[in-house]
């Protein structure tokens, strides 16, 4: 086997995989949102996991390149994909952003933040599946 084709074989999967990852911690995520009733542990939760959240996006594009300029696929899909990893990373930066100038005694920006972060992972996991039905369609 030459070497670009164990490259393709190893990044394929790895790709794949991070996708995974990437849905379940924002399945994970949204379910820390939805049932932590302490806005403090909460944050602080979500703080940990958000360089990881970030860590395995990249990953996800960095695979999704490197496996389209190895096969010199350019097409509509895989230039459609390039937004939807903004969009993800973009996303996640304001969810950050908003969490982390609320105070303790802020109840009522507590609960507007929770509502908006689901919000954030809904459309993050809409965008997730939209993109895989677009490439699997396409």
């Amino acid at each position: 086997m030459d070497a670009g084709t164990e490259l393709i074989s190893s990044s394929t999967p790895t790709h794949v995989y991070a996708i995974f990852a990437l849905v379940a911690i924002i399945l994970y995520n949204y379910y820390t949102v939805s049932t932590q009733k302490e806005f403090i542990l909460m944050a602080k939760t979500l703080k940990k996991w958000t360089p990881v959240y970030h860590s395995v996006n990249f990953v996800v594009a960095y695979m999704g390149i490197v496996l389209a300029a190895f096969t010199h696929d350019l097409s509509a899909t895989v230039v459609l994909m390039i937004p939807t990893t903004l969009f993800l990373m973009i996303s996640e930066i304001k969810r950050y952003k908003k969490m982390r100038v609320i105070k303790l005694d802020e109840k009522d920006k507590q609960e507007e933040f929770r509502a908006f972060a689901k919000k954030i992972y809904t459309m993050q996991l809409v965008a997730i599946v939209l993109m895989y039905t677009i490439a699997k369609l396409f």
